[in-house]
């Protein structure tokens, strides 16, 4: 009995302090750093985007911190979706939300060169240099996520510091250079004030992607059903804080036609309010977040499709590990797809291929977003719970309709183009759900073991 006494309490170790902390560093990212430059083209109305997304955020950061509460087998957004709709739906989300982790790459692999390029003016200049810049940094990462080095942790935290440091300078200090005529005028779109809110708005929830995988297993957690969602929401408001007020200081100081041709915009900012210095160290922190965040989505790009492998959602061959012990397989295809992405889109510059990029990979995130925000309420219907009390089934009904129609509205914000090349993206898995379960000789009692066997690729780290 002593023994059962202890295991409890050894594991449940994660406190309110440690959680939001973790939510904090899996958001806080590549997008804050370039996102300004391309919020500019709307002008001061973006403020608006960035505050409709946080609040968006919020309401999604309550429904995964109470599915993961329902659904404790490994694999985030899919496997709420398989359990809530079924095997098909838990597919589509599956293929869905890898999308959007390659696709997530390799937008961070652009904004680092974006920073790099401040530094090193020679990468800024050629872009046959810049493109080379990105591939090598996405596969000299690929390939450490192949060997498993240990010290990958360690490279988190040092990141996570890196990218707070300039964040908070900026947003705190930068208040007393901020002038009043930069806000004006505050629609510089040329769309209505909807459609341009709609657009920012698409492109900031970017800025808030992997906020699901932050979701802490409830074993780990100190009072689980409290301790998760109020860490979730409050690491979404001091991310939102962060967000807002940076961006409010960079429309502030910069001109808004200036900021939005910028490939390096917060290093632009601190240079006009500090002078080269500043500019060079908000770039270097800005490097060392990108390359933190790209190490992470890296990781991730290997362990979601070795997880899905494994539950015999995707191709076998993709949960093959390597002599080091990873997904060796996975990690090496989800990066060659990021790499292309990059090429494809490279000639529209840093900032235009960066927001081709992070819309295409909202896009796919918005459809598991959307699937998930009503999962909670298919998971009651589908595990008969007739008893449930009818104001907590209404309670669970309009949380779940708010963030569908914000996930809706967001996709709205995307554009058509995006919005067609991601529904293309997504709908060309469904061969290959077709031909993994015309290979399956068992796929029900087999597969559930598999799911239990698989490992939890939300409990590997992210950006």
């Amino acid at each position: 009995m002593g023994a059962k006494d202890n295991a409890p309490a050894k594991q449940a170790a994660l406190g309110l302090g440690a959680c939001t902390a973790l939510v904090i560093g899996n958001m806080i990212g590549s997008g804050i750093f370039l996102l300004p430059a391309s919020l500019a083209a709307f002008g001061p109305i973006s403020l608006l985007g960035w505050i409709l997304t946080s609040a968006g955020a919020i309401v999604l950061a309550i429904i995964f911190g109470r599915l993961a509460q329902l659904v404790t087998k490994p694999g985030g957004p899919y496997a709420y979706c398989e359990v809530g709709y079924g095997e098909f739906a838990g597919f589509i989300i599956a293929w869905g939300y890898w999308i959007a982790l390659w696709t997530g790459n390799a937008a961070v692999a652009v904004a680092l060169v974006g920073y790099l390029g401040f530094l090193v003016p020679a990468v800024d200049e050629s872009q046959t240099l810049s493109l080379a810049v990105a591939l090598i940094s996405i596969w000299f990462l690929t390939l450490i996520n192949i060997r498993g080095v240990a010290e990958a942790g360690l490279v988190q935290t040092i990141t996570t510091i890196g990218k707070l440091v300039p964040l908070v300078a900026i947003g705190l200090l930068g208040l007393f250079w901020v002038e009043s005529q930069n806000f004006a005028p505050f629609n510089t779109s040329g769309q209505s004030s909807m459609a341009a809110v709609s657009a920012a708005a698409a492109l900031t929830l970017w800025a808030y992607l992997g906020l699901e995988s932050a979701t802490v297993p409830s074993g780990d957690v100190v009072d689980p059903k409290k301790t998760i969602p109020r860490a979730t929401i409050i690491g979404v408001l001091i991310t939102a804080a962060v967000y807002i007020l940076v961006t409010f200081v960079a429309i502030g100081v910069v001109p808004s036609g200036e900021l939005a041709t910028s490939s390096a915009p917060l290093a632009l900012v601190a240079t006009t309010m500090w002078g080269a210095v500043g500019g060079f160290l908000v770039a270097l922190g800005a490097v060392v977040s990108t390359f933190g965040t790209l190490n992470g989505f890296t990781l991730l790009t290997g362990q979601v499709p070795y997880g899905a492998a494994m539950d015999r959602v995707f191709p076998r061959a993709l949960g093959n590990l390597s002599n080091y012990g990873t997904p060796a397989n996975a990690l090496i295809l989800s990066n060659l797809l990021a790499s292309v992405l990059i090429v494809m889109n490279f000639s529209k510059g840093l900032v235009g291929a960066f927001e081709t990029i992070i819309l295409l990979a909202v896009m796919s995130s918005l459809l598991p977003y959307a699937l998930c925000a009503l999962a909670e309420l298919m998971i009651l219907v589908r595990r008969n719970k007739s008893a449930a009390q009818p104001l907590g089934r209404l309670k669970i009904a309009i949380l779940g309709m708010l963030g569908f129609v914000y996930s809706i509205w967001a996709l709205y914000g995307s554009g058509s183009e995006t919005v067609f090349l991601g529904f293309l993206l997504i709908i060309a898995g469904i061969p290959i759900h077709v031909w993994i379960k015309s290979t399956q000789k068992q796929p029900g009692p087999a597969a559930d073991r598999m799911i239990q066997a698989a490992p939890d690729p939300q409990n590997r780290g992210n950006s």
